[in-house]
């Protein structure tokens, strides 16, 4: 049947209906005995018909779907028979004597919202039973959380029955829902009784719907749910849905980001349209995690062109085609060069002339720099520092240097580099108007050469999980959570700041691992195994966003705070001399006593001493790994 077909037979249903209730509610009122009745029954039938067959046109009553009748197009049928009811019960008082009774409209109307229910809802009923599977198709859910998004993920399930996923009930921790019916479905109890639940219901599969649960609580109802010998899903993640990428009946597997229970960024889109759109940004390394993902968030707000910066082709080839496929109508420039090429850099700057830097280009990874020091000078402090210096001399808007927690009283040259970045950043925005900061933060998931990409490599060899030491934290976000903020600290430059993000509470290394491990659905200790390594040159046990010296201020965003203090104290121009000569010697411990000079806090001694010696994880919380090759994701470029 076509659509002007299916739209007219519900049209008809729905009149012949409505147009029905009339003679019922004449004789409900007049208990049968219409006999004396009857002209005005005739009367008020045919008036009404009019008005009723005008009202499903009006509101569209038959052009709304009814398998899928909600709650909004009740609201939408109750509206236009008490529109109907009202009109029809002023004709009756304005013509008093046309021999129809004054209740009979509002008889009438009750009666048409009953039957035009019922119409829609067989219908929605009857579609649901089509499509329900076989009884051996159907998987028994239990869903974990009560509030809006277990029960939006219910009503999901079971207008979707083909999803083959039955909802049985749901686990929630608030006492009030205790023994309450959602949907029709009770609370069987708190979290704690996930097993016994399972058991008692024969419970086949565990969702989570609990979108903003802390970390540790998500890493509990993992555990209990593969002690219960059943899988566990969690509904998409909110921003996800909300883009209309997903739908929460899409359930997916959990995954690290869940367990770290970080609460979603909200941004404040507005300063950051009015700094970027219709601008001309540069991004370097735009084909790094960060980088590349920087690109991605400015995208939406459409600047007027884009220049992906980098000096690897492949990964600078990859953004440019993702941005020609995902933003076709967005102009682009994907510009292999590398920042520490004065002269080429210098050529971008005069042929673009972009408004808005991105600073993202960096080496990050702490053991290959503490082998390699001078490269570190070369691409994190001298390569900036060319970055820096043309963004002032080409009189952009903004710039914004990507930095590091490791920049905090540095141990190793890689944060020594990043500091002495910051310092190079502030140093050459102070004889500008433009704006140019950094903007620190601490480890980033899943970017390149990071903890978690490598230990799902160590997990598909079979293991072991090497990590460093048990005690080793680190603070962590994600690739498009960094960005954002990164985006939202150039929102409200201020000459010369050091922005630091807030990382939520630090994450035990070891708990990461642990934790990778059983959502690969292998047991720590048993299927794969866990080793420390000890501590490499340069590394902390912890990292810190701030130094002690300086302290905090309430930044521009609630995620953002700004460091207080000096950032460049005095002319850099020979200390940085200094290293470059040292760099280009190649003296690693020359270079190393020059950081010394630029960077007082730098105190490569305080490292972490902790011997090498292996030892194997037991697979407890408090006792997992860390990454060993590759720091932990940083800045990337």
């Amino acid at each position: 049947m076509t659509n002007k077909n299916t739209q007219r037979s519900k049209y008809a249903i729905d009149l012949g209906a409505w147009v029905a209730a009339a003679p019922l509610a004449f004789l409900l009122r007049l208990e049968g005995n219409v006999g004396a009745f009857a002209q005005g029954l005739v009367v008020y039938a045919l008036v009404g018909a009019v008005l009723k067959g005008a009202a499903i046109r009006y509101f569209g009553l038959h052009r709304r779907p009814w398998r899928w009748v909600g709650v909004s197009d009740l609201y939408v049928l109750i509206v236009a028979t008490g529109v109907v009811g009202t009109l029809l019960f002023g004709g009756v008082l304005l013509l008093d004597g046309v021999g129809v009774p004054r209740s009979v409209p509002i008889i009438e109307a009750g009666l048409a919202v009953l039957m035009l229910s019922a119409a829609r809802l067989s219908r929605r009923r009857k579609h649901e039973r089509t499509r329900r599977p076989k009884d051996e198709d159907v998987r028994r859910v239990l869903v974990v959380g009560a509030g809006d998004a277990g029960v939006l993920l219910v009503r999901e399930l079971l207008r979707q029955p083909d999803t083959g996923l039955l909802p049985v009930g749901f686990l929630d921790d608030d006492t009030t829902k205790a023994g309450q019916l959602h949907l029709g479905l009770p609370v069987l109890g708190p979290l704690a009784d996930l097993g016994r639940v399972v058991a008692d219901h024969d419970i086949d599969e565990v969702l989570l719907a609990m979108p903003t649960a802390p970390g540790h609580v998500i890493r509990q109802i993992v555990q209990d749910a593969r002690h219960a010998d059943v899988p566990s899903r969690a509904v998409p993640r909110l921003g996800d849905i909300a883009a209309g990428t997903v739908r929460i009946s899409q359930v997916r597997e959990v995954d690290l980001e869940d367990l770290l229970g970080r609460k979603p960024v909200r941004l404040d889109t507005d300063p950051i349209r009015d700094y970027v759109t219709g601008k001309c940004v540069l991004v370097t390394g735009a084909g790094g995690s960060i980088g590349s993902e920087i690109v991605r968030q400015i995208a939406p707000f459409r600047p007027s062109s884009v220049i992906l910066l980098g000096r690897g082709e492949n990964s600078v080839y990859e953004i440019d085609r993702e941005l020609a496929r995902e933003w076709p109508d967005l102009a682009r420039h994907a510009v292999v060069c590398d920042v520490r090429d004065r002269a080429s850099l210098a050529a971008v700057f005069e042929r673009f002339g972009p408004d808005v830097v991105f600073h993202a280009a960096a080496h990050k990874h702490v053991p290959l720099m503490e082998a390699n020091p001078a490269q570190a000078v070369l691409n994190n402090v001298l390569g900036t520092r060319n970055v820096a210096q043309l963004a002032a001399a080409s009189g952009v808007d903004r710039l914004v240097n990507v930095s590091t927690d490791k920049a905090v009283n540095p141990t190793n040259v890689m944060g020594a580099s990043k500091r002495a970045a910051e310092m190079v950043v502030a140093e050459a925005g102070a004889c500008v108007d433009c704006a140019m900061v950094s903007v620190r933060f601490g480890n980033v998931l899943g970017s390149r050469g990071s903890v978690v990409p490598l230990f799902r490599e160590q997990i598909a060899r079979g293991g072991p999980l090497t990590v460093t030491h048990p005690e080793m934290v680190r603070y962590f976000m994600t690739i498009p959570e960094a960005a954002q903020l990164v985006l939202q600290a150039g929102a409200s430059a201020e000459n010369g700041r050091v922005y630091v993000l807030d990382m939520g509470e630090p994450v035990r290394i070891a708990d990461l691992a642990r934790d990778l491990i059983l959502l690969s659905g292998l047991e720590p200790g048993v299927d794969v195994e866990i080793q420390f390594s000890g501590t490499r040159p340069g590394e902390k046990l912890y990292e810190e966003l701030l130094m002690a010296e300086e302290g905090t201020e309430p930044g521009p965003h609630e995620k953002i705070l700004m460091a207080r203090g000096l950032v460049a104290p005095g002319d850099l121009g020979p200390l940085i001399d200094d290293l470059e000569a040292q760099a280009l010697a190649g003296d690693g411990e020359a270079i190393r006593a020059a950081f010394a000079r630029l960077v007082p806090t730098f105190r490569p001694e305080q490292a972490a001493a902790v011997g090498s010696g292996k030892a194997q994880g037991d697979g407890a919380a408090s006792s997992a790994p860390e990454v060993p090759q590759a720091d932990q994701e940083r800045v990337a470029a």
